[in-house]
């Protein structure tokens, strides 16, 4: 914890001690984000029915704000005198308050009403919990006295919600958009076109409303799923342009901005069903049904493409009064266009290289006219291969490359890695988790993220305009899902985007989770708590193997057993790391004096020979699915059987995969056996054969694996050798046949432990 913050709590106690005689409890300041300067003071303010607030119209909105949700979380009516008192202060950067809290009055000082506001999101942390619940019954509450000063990090602070796959209501939506202002965050990306569906109303072309609105079913489980399913059932719908409107006024009114997604030129699929002249063959195709990547994208050769999206954004930019509009840009295969006499007579007209030129053709156009409006693009970072647009921004989403090939060029981006702010991705190695896409982001992995790439110098670095985490709803078919898919992951992603990192500590950040979870309960949000769950994790030392435990929470007691059977008030309390030299169960929970508080912890050990040994692997495993690092292939612990993006499972993207184990001395095996992951609807390929070396062995020993539909395919080698070093190299599956999911890319390949007996 930083020496500042350790003095504020110190502070706080002894304020509390000496006030013990005082009826009136003061909340300790746990705020989230955390402020970039606090420091506690001696007494409280008492907030009762003779407290008024002053403010003039720079200040109407946030004095506003204030007022009503005071007013409305308890008895307490507000009058009109100075003893809050909203103060323009031009010395202030635009977001950046002060919030004075004394014995008498409060003060908040700002240059703009969005600066004010984040005050008073600052402000609402110290009240009482049953103030958003509407139950506080007091005549009046006690608010430590302290002194904020605040600014944040990065000018953007966003958050994504994909309604083309799944949709929420417009009450939801607003919601969603509480949960952003409560947290500082000033953007809302509103993804509303995909290949299964269309969810605005444009006025222009009303068979997106008729037609690509609407899917004839939804995929059922996962695609790589055995048989696969549909549930045959209509999906749709759309918002309506008053609705749109709604939503953009109430953002607004908490400072938000919303900026809407219009895929193109790929993701098009739901518009080319609606309008088939828009594609390249002119066929009639339906809205697809199933998640991925499809090759029906736009067609850049038809003039009448450009007619209609033009017409289309003409609509979006008398809805959304944002600097920015996102047109997508990512995931377009090229299929159509090379086979399509059109592109490729514009390819030629145009003096352009290949495809890839022609879809940034295709985005400067849709620039230039956007531009002509007075807006910006934003596309995903897909949109810099072939050149990228003048003025165009870039979210970078596969990993960081993106932005800093942008910021280079002098382009603005926006940090969004799969590898930190994917939400969609599983939080929890706990098996009863909720269907997810795939994947594994805890949340210590999102708090941890800086958005600032190591490769930018500091003059590179001012291009980074901020982060945004991203939920992308194929796996998430309601609201209360997508809650908890982005509690509590949301909170580290505020403190990303808002605190200076010498600010941030971890453990503090989980200490304030678990109070702001008390705040969640309160708003009737559906959180994943995680916090009381163990976590383990394995570590070799001096030849022998051991197992600790942890849990994120402070204060808390671990109990344990290693003969399968439940823990309990009565089992053994986990004080030093466990040693695994055999087959065993650990199976372990979070205890107070009287409760269990969190699931049960299960890892299975199945001890071999490799275990603790000496393992390299070239290439890396990609950042995404890199697991526990190299040592989890031979750390006696297996994957998941349903989630290859756990800590065991190792994912490489393209590659052929070399491994070498070295045991350290030759000693005798008989045998090898490993499993892979095989979800091609994911992308995901078991490889069709792999190649084995041993010492003194003139021949290696090819293990062939058979086509299979399964999505785990186990594979062994029975051979009794004298060996030191093992070597295996695995041959990625190549390119993705045409007809599957992600058709014309390199497959992954996905590796699970490699037992050796």
């Amino acid at each position: 914890m930083p020496i500042k913050k350790l003095i504020v709590c110190f502070v706080f106690v002894m304020l509390v001690c000496s006030c013990s005689q005082n009826s009136h409890n003061v909340i300790e300041p746990q705020i989230i984000p955390t402020p970039k300067n606090q420091s506690v003071t001696q007494g409280y303010f008492l907030l009762n029915n003779v407290t008024g607030v002053q403010y003039n119209d720079s200040f109407k909105v946030s004095a506003k704000f204030l007022k009503a949700y005071i007013e409305k979380g308890s008895q307490i009516k507000l009058t009109e005198n100075n003893t809050i008192s909203f103060i323009k202060d031009e010395t202030l950067t635009e977001e950046a308050y002060v919030l004075e809290i004394l014995p008498k009055n409060i003060t908040i000082k700002a240059k703009t009403d969005q600066g004010a506001f984040y005050a008073v999101q600052s402000l609402r942390q110290l009240l009482q919990v049953a103030f958003e619940k509407g139950s506080f019954k007091e005549e009046e509450v006690a608010i430590q006295c302290m002194t904020i000063e605040d600014e944040p990090r990065f000018q953007y602070r966003g958050m994504h919600l994909d309604v083309a796959r799944h949709m929420v209501s417009v009450d939801f939506i607003k919601k969603y958009i509480d949960a952003l202002a409560m947290l500082k965050m000033n953007t809302f990306h509103w993804h509303l076109t995909d290949d299964q569906g269309w969810r605005i109303e444009i006025k222009k072309y009303p068979n997106l409303q008729e037609i690509a609105a609407f899917r004839e079913q939804t995929l059922v489980g996962h695609f790589s799923d055995q048989p696969t399913t549909y549930d045959g059932k209509r999906y749709g719908g759309y918002y309506t342009q008053e609705e749109i409107k709604e939503v953009v006024a109430y953002a607004l009114k908490q400072h938000i901005t919303v900026i809407p997604e219009i895929e193109m030129p790929g993701h098009a699929q739901a518009a080319i069903a609606a309008y088939p002249e828009l594609g390249c063959s002119g066929d009639s195709i339906k809205v697809a049904q199933t998640w991925g990547v499809f090759d029906d994208i736009f067609c850049a050769g038809k003039e009448y493409t450009f007619t209609f999206l033009e017409g289309v954004l003409d609509e979006v930019v008398e809805l959304f009064p944002s600097k920015f509009i996102h047109i997508g840009g990512d995931e377009a295969p090229k299929t159509h266009w090379k086979n399509c006499q059109v592109c490729q007579k514009r390819i030629k007209e145009e003096g352009l290289k290949d495809e890839h030129e022609l879809q940034s053709y295709f985005i400067q156009r849709i620039e230039k006219h956007l531009n002509s409006n007075g807006r910006q693009i934003i596309g995903w970072d897909e949109i810099l291969e072939g050149g990228l647009a003048p003025n165009a921004t870039v979210m970078s989403w596969r990993g960081t490359k993106g932005a800093v090939e942008a910021a280079k060029q002098d382009h603005k981006v926006i940090m969004t890695p799969t590898s930190h702010c994917y939400f969609d991705y599983y939080q929890s190695t706990n098996p009863n988790e909720p269907l997810a896409i795939g994947g594994y982001l805890p949340l210590e992995k999102v708090y941890s993220f800086n958005p600032i790439p190591k490769e930018l110098n500091h003059d590179e670095a001012q291009y980074v305009l901020g982060v945004q985490g991203n939920l992308w709803t194929e796996y998430i078919p309601n609201a209360e899902h997508v809650e908890y898919m982005i509690f509590p992951r949301i909170l580290a992603m505020s403190e990303v985007g808002w605190s200076l990192p010498e600010n941030k500590n971890y453990d503090d950040f989980v200490s304030r989770v678990e109070t702001f979870n008390k705040r969640l309960d309160a708003l009737d949000v559906n959180y994943a708590n995680h916090l009381y769950e163990v976590e383990g994790e394995l570590f070799s030392e001096n030849g022998l193997s051991f197992y600790t435990l942890k849990t994120l929470t402070k204060d808390k007691t671990i109990r344990y057993t290693t003969d399968e059977s439940q823990p309990n008030l009565q089992s053994q309390v986990y004080e030093k790391p466990i040693p695994f030299n055999k087959d065993m169960v650990i199976k372990a929970a979070v205890f107070n004096e009287v409760n269990q508080l969190g699931s049960i912890f299960t890892e299975t050990f199945n001890y071999h020979k490799a275990v603790g040994k000496t393992i390299t692997i070239t290439p890396e495993p990609s950042k995404v699915y890199s697991g526990s690092g190299s040592q989890g292939l031979i750390n006696g612990i297996s994957g998941s059987d349903l989630r290859y993006g756990d800590k065991e499972w190792l994912g490489f993207w393209g590659d052929d995969v070399e491994i070498e184990i070295d045991l350290s001395k030759a000693i005798e095996i008989n045998s090898i056996e490993t499993r892979f992951y095989n979800g091609q609807g994911q992308w995901i390929y078991a490889p069709k054969e792999f190649e084995i070396e041993f010492d003194n062995e003139t021949e290696n020993q090819i293990v062939k694996i058979p086509d299979s539909d399964d999505n785990l395919v186990n594979v062994s080698l029975e051979k009794k050798v004298q060996t030191r070093f093992i070597k295996i190299r695995i041959p990625n599956y190549g390119v993705i046949p045409e007809g599957n999911q992600g058709s014309g890319h390199k497959a992954w390949t996905f590796i699970d432990e490699i037992i050796i007996k």
